[in-house]
């Protein structure tokens, strides 16, 4: 399996934050989601992919070569939250100025995204919504044919109708063999649905990176009453939340033993893993 995305020692020092040398591989031919809190480092470091920041140390490949080659923009769309395009400029008048720019542009393909998205060619950028805004920029990055898609929350704003309209465009967009998705989302539920990796990136740090099911497979959710604790057990539970009629966390499935069989386990989602870690560093 070829990785489209290698990062190796990657550091970027802001003032109040620090992209902590992370290092994880996006393997090509997959969903590959990207998680974490705000202020986590997910913007950042797509910026830096994109080379809109300046990095300050490490390495970042794409398709085996150095990011910053100009031959490699033919093979990668993006679309961060909000594109950005002239306020007065329709459908149209976007095309006509980003066209020039992909040797593979199809303006049938643009046009049948915007038709699919019930998208008016001639409405001016201005009038659309928020919604509409984020398909017309869908409808751009899918136009020319990349084979590796760089999202920013591109679902974020959308109701669950619009959400599902463009996790079908990605599914549909992933038939054909050799085509990648890397996109970062808070939206996790997202994620469950057609993800098959995962980053997971914390405090400018990557806590994990892998298969999505290895990462919620490896935890559960407890919760018991107020007896079921073994003082043994409190340190090996993340985000431990006591109350009088008990307690709840997260735990490994590797240290399930040793509670009662008055308690309860559940199987986590992406939202618990993010929730409990985030209530353990508060600690």
């Amino acid at each position: 399996m070829n990785n489209v995305i290698e990062i190796s020692n990657l550091t970027k020092k802001y003032k109040n934050f620090l992209l902590d040398n992370i290092s994880f591989s996006v393997p090509g031919g997959f969903v590959s989601g990207f998680i974490g809190e705000n202020g986590a480092g997910k913007t950042t470091t797509l910026k830096l992919i994109l080379g809109m920041v300046m990095k300050d140390g490490g390495s970042i490949n794409l398709f085996g070569k150095p990011a910053d080659e100009v031959s490699l923009k033919e093979d990668i769309g993006v679309l961060f939250e909000q594109p950005y395009y002239q306020e007065d400029w329709t459908a149209i008048d976007i095309e006509k100025a980003i066209c020039p720019f992909y040797k593979r542009w199809s303006s049938t393909n643009f046009h049948q995204y915007l038709e699919r998205f019930s998208l008016n060619p001639k409405q001016k950028y201005k009038t659309m919504s928020h919604g509409m805004k984020i398909k017309l920029g869908m409808a751009v990055t899918l136009a020319h044919d990349a084979k590796l898609l760089l999202f920013d929350e591109p679902t974020s704003g959308l109701d669950p109708v619009g959400r599902e309209e463009i996790l079908g465009i990605f599914q549909d967009y992933m038939v054909e063999e050799n085509r990648t998705i890397f996109f970062s989302t808070h939206i996790t539920g997202d994620l469950e649905k057609i993800a098959d990796y995962i980053t997971y990136i914390k405090d400018g740090k990557i806590v994990f990176s892998g298969l999505k099911d290895e990462l919620i497979d490896r935890y559960c959710l407890v919760r018991g009453g107020a007896g079921d604790l073994p003082q043994s057990k409190r340190k090996q539970i993340l985000g431990l939340r006591e109350h009088p009629g008990g307690f709840d966390g997260m735990i490994e499935i590797k240290n399930i033993a040793g509670f009662s069989a008055n308690v309860i386990t559940e199987t986590v989602s992406l939202d618990d893993i993010m929730v409990r870690m985030s209530k353990e560093v508060e600690k």
